[in-house]
């Protein structure tokens, strides 16, 4: 590593032409903060580079992360190692505790791994693929129970689609041929029409990141806005991206959609349960909320099991929310995000109950509920999900590794 401010200062005292060879500034002076490299950067969007000037100094700075990216990539080595073992052998091996044991290790290894990162934008989503969806994703092939996973899948899973299923974001279905659609006209268009939306929330994105240079200048309830629409938009994002090599593997499958339009959502259920981050609620039913509900049942009866389903499978992705975050941060939680996801529990909980109370006899018009359900999300997260973040400073963080992202993407 390197001290920006002194390589800063030596380009702008002793060498003030931008095009002047770097060749005598780019060596390792001190170890310094990785995250003030972002002044680097700034200082590249800001003045006039000549493009070898600007490759070198982009090279440079790749070749001092490479520590992190070298983790980076040595993790998702040994993650798709370990599935090539789960696939090859521990496939062959009952479903059960044989099997478990089996695999015990590579669960360990998919929780301690990814803590090796600290970059934000690299370390978020490999822990989330690894910790929470691909451990959860395990845990039901260790016992074969009806998951994405499953040995019992018809067709069995080929290995690349076993590897993509369970190491990336996403769920993959069986396409009929009385479902699929086969114009080609129709095909086209439709792929064209989703492409030019991903484009759109993409420049919503690049804009949003662009105008925290100005952030000092906003409301800070503007500023709260803009956080919530670039955690929805780079989450989003960031998924779509992420199931791209999935989709480059040819088969019989196409994947379910990670977003819905969260933002159309009319309820607090439509919100969480059909439209918001799939993934996560599509690997939190078969392994909390249904065999909760199934089993208390027999001890509160249908009403109550499905409440208590309900609040603890939101209770468990709060918690599954903090250990991410921790480790991320490795700041002492003080849980209001997991707090966050309880509330929207027994809220969702309630709203489930009134609705069946009701029977179709009343309902708000979407035209209502659907402001109502974003604003309810949006103030609440403000008020816990967003509150340990920004007082620990990780939205500055994440917001200066997004600038280094664009500013280096928009020079090239």
């Amino acid at each position: 590593m390197f001290d920006v401010d002194r390589f800063l200062l030596k380009i702008e005292t002793q060498n003030p032409n931008p095009e002047s060879d770097l060749d005598g500034y780019l060596t390792p002076i001190d170890t310094v903060n990785q995250s003030r490299e972002i002044k680097l950067l700034i200082y590249i969007d800001q003045t006039n580079f000549s493009t070898p000037c600007l490759l070198k100094t982009i090279m440079w700075i790749i070749m001092n992360l490479d520590p992190e990216i070298d983790s980076f990539i040595k993790i998702w080595l040994t993650a798709i190692t370990s599935m090539i073992f789960c696939h090859q052998i521990a496939a062959r091996i009952p479903g059960g505790a044989a099997r478990l044991l089996s695999i015990l290790p590579i669960i360990y290894l998919f929780t301690i791994l990814p803590t090796h990162l600290s970059s934000v934008l690299l370390g978020a989503p490999t822990m989330f693929y690894l910790v929470w969806l691909g451990n959860f994703k395990l845990l039901l092939f260790s016992f074969d129970i009806q998951g994405p996973l499953s040995s019992s899948s018809t067709p069995p899973l080929s290995l690349p689609h076993f590897v993509s299923i369970a190491l990336l974001p996403i769920e993959m279905k069986e396409t009929s041929s009385t479902k699929q659609i086969t114009n080609p006209l129709l095909i086209y268009s439709k792929r064209k029409k989703a492409a030019a939306i991903f484009a759109i929330k993409c420049l919503i994105l690049a804009a949003i990141v662009s105008s925290y240079k100005y952030r000092d200048f906003f409301h800070p309830y503007v500023i709260l806005v803009l956080y919530i629409l670039n955690v929805y938009l780079g989450e989003e994002i960031g998924l779509a991206i992420s199931a791209l090599p999935a989709r480059a593997i040819p088969g019989l499958m196409e994947i379910e959609p990670q977003f819905k339009d969260p933002l159309l959502a009319t309820s607090l259920q439509d919100f969480w349960g059909r439209r918001w981050n799939l993934p996560s609620s599509g690997i939190l039913r078969p392994t909390v909320y249904r065999p909760i509900r199934r089993i208390s049942e027999r001890v509160l009866g249908k009403s109550w099991a499905l409440s208590l389903a309900i609040v603890a499978t939101f209770a468990v992705s709060g918690l599954m929310h903090q250990l991410l975050y921790y480790f991320l941060s490795r700041v002492r939680p003080t849980w209001e995000m997991t707090w966050f996801f309880v509330l929207h529990g027994f809220c969702v909980a309630a709203e489930v109950a009134a609705k069946k109370a009701l029977a179709g006899r009343w309902r708000l018009h979407r035209m209502v509920s659907g402001p109502l359900t974003v604003a309810f999300v949006a103030v609440t997260a403000v008020w816990l999900f967003f509150s340990q973040i920004i007082r620990d400073g990780m939205e500055r963080r994440a917001i200066d590794e997004y600038y280094v992202s664009f500013a280096a993407t928009l020079k090239f």
